[in-house]
Order: structure tokens, then C-alpha cells, then sequence
């Protein structure tokens, strides 16, 4: 199984691979989400570490009952090769109603087939209010420039 764009990514395919990746994420569909992963793929996300297909969906099932309303923006910062940092951020409300937006920075590795082997990931968190929201679902044609503020 491949996964297109393939390493090694050029100005074209680099943005592409992310937009892929915040389109899945986006979805928050954990099966589909880990069809982007080599089967023993590794993680680090925040303080946890997972390993294989099989622990991405449990891991990603854990989070999206724990994350409500989870809509996500995703930016390419580099790339070389087979490798990529994105930024990125993210929105989400508690079972309480309290509304966070999520920073954080990825480092990516990908097989030759266009799967991703590694995934190192650093979150912060912040409280919102509704009124801070600035991001409501995936990306729709009059955000497709939307630029991540840094705040």
C-alpha cells in the first residue's frame, strides 16, 4: 500500500501531505486517521508513547471521547526528504463545556511508500471561551489561507 504524495517531498507535495493529514485528523475517524501509518508506526504524544496501528486507533478513540467538537489546522514549518515539522493547532470543548485550544509542533518521518513511521508530538493546552473560537470545523474555501496566529 502506498500513500501518496511519496518521499522525497518537493515544495508541491509537502503542503499536500499535510493538508492530507489535517483532512484525516479532521475526520475523527480513528480507522481512517491510522491508513496513514505504518503498521509499526511510533509514537510520542504529549507524555505518551504508542506503537503500532492497533494502539494509534485505541489511543485516538481515548481522545476524541475526551476532546468534543475537535476541529484541527495543520501548517507545514519544514521539510527534507522523507521528514517534515508541521505546527499546528487545534480546538476542542470538555464534557464540562470548557472550550481549549490546543498548540503544538510535530516532527514526521515517512516510509519510502508515503506512510508515516514517526510521530513526535508537543501539545499545550489553553482555556478559550466560546468567543475565542477561531476555528469551527474543517477547512472550508474561504479559510483555505487561513494562517495560524501565534496566539
Amino acid at each position: 500500500m502506498t500513500r501518496p504524495p511519496l518521499p522525497p517531498f518537493d515544495p508541491d507535495s509537502a503542503p499536500v501531505k499535510v493538508r492530507a493529514a489535517e483532512n484525516a485528523w479532521n475526520t475523527r475517524d480513528p480507522e481512517t486517521v491510522a491508513q496513514a501509518y505504518t503498521e509499526d508506526s511510533v509514537w510520542r504524544n504529549r507524555d505518551e508513547f504508542v506503537t503500532g496501528r492497533a494502539e494509534i486507533v485505541e489511543f485516538l478513540r481515548r481522545k476524541w471521547e475526551r476532546e468534543l467538537d475537535y476541529a484541527l489546522r495543520k501548517q507545514l514549518w519544514g521539510f527534507r526528504e522523507n521528514r517534515m515539522a508541521v505546527r499546528f493547532q487545534y480546538e476542542w470543548h470538555d464534557a464540562g463545556g470548557q472550550w481549549w485550544r490546543s498548540y503544538g509542533n510535530e516532527l514526521w518521518e515517512f516510509s519510502p511508500a508515503g506512510l508515516m513511521s514517526r510521530r513526535e508530538a508537543s501539545i499545550n493546552d489553553i482555556a478559550i471561551t466560546p468567543a475565542d473560537r477561531r476555528i469551527f470545523g474543517p477547512r472550508s474555501p474561504e479559510d483555505e489561507n487561513w494562517e495560524l496566529p501565534l496566539h
